[in-house]
């Protein structure tokens, strides 16, 4: 058997995702150079970070945190692009056990009730096949052994493609389109919102609007990316 699997290896190895060299037996999605190399936030650590400060006179949030800064072209655009148009679903695992590890060293997490994602619209979900934070989501409520709360933040409506949208047009397209239902479960909770990158904060804005018809709801936020 370990000779079969010993050929596969040599016959279909598995790459890094960001630079698509064979990875070793310990080595898991990216290999030690990329890893090492990618441009961490240590937002966790730090209370007013950047990313806290963009949400400043919008919403109000306890922390946010992201795990990379996204810059085009670089290592975390591409381990995005994977996880979003690809299905490389180990990449949230990975990026949301880092992640959580980050956190906990913090005392900035220590009171989460739970992890909510920000939602597909259904029909794209199907279309798609999967939402990409899902893992990693799952992976930061297992890691920090809060609930994943699942089907109570809800996507209304179908929209285009946020990427080339102005903060202004991003805010009118998200404005309304997600629908909570459920607000008991989440009462007198600290709900950690999670998505894959931070641009202009517009989607995670709106599901914050949402999310605090909820009597006495905190929230903070996780991503795995911070546009810089």
């Amino acid at each position: 058997m370990k000779f079969f699997t010993d050929m596969l290896y040599i016959l279909f190895p598995d790459l890094c995702v960001c630079c698509d060299t064979p990875l070793t037996n310990n080595e898991n999605t990216l290999c030690t150079f990329c890893r090492v190399d990618l441009p961490f936030t240590h937002f966790s650590a730090e209370q007013n970070n950047i990313a806290e400060r963009s949400f400043y006179g919008r919403i109000k949030l306890e922390s946010v945190t992201a795990l990379l800064f996204f810059r085009k072209k670089g290592k975390t655009q591409r381990i995005i692009h994977y996880l979003k148009y690809k299905n490389q679903q180990q990449i949230g695992a990975l990026t949301g056990q880092i992640l959580a590890s980050e956190m906990k060293e913090s005392n900035r997490f220590n009171q989460l009730d739970g992890v909510i994602i920000v939602p597909m619209h259904p029909k794209k979900e199907r279309k798609r096949g999967y939402n990409q934070v899902t893992t990693f989501g799952k992976t930061l409520a297992k890691e920090l052994n809060i609930p994943f709360i699942e089907n109570v933040l809800i996507k209304a409506s179908s929209t285009t493609s946020q990427t080339i949208k102005s903060r202004l047009q991003r805010f009118q397209d998200f404005e309304g389109k997600f629908i909570l239902n459920d607000t008991d479960i989440l009462t007198n909770k600290h709900i950690l919102l999670v998505d894959d990158v931070i641009t202009t904060g517009a989607t995670l804005e709106s599901c914050v609007l949402e999310l605090q018809k909820t009597k006495n709801i905190k929230i903070s936020i996780a991503t795995i990316a911070y546009t810089d």
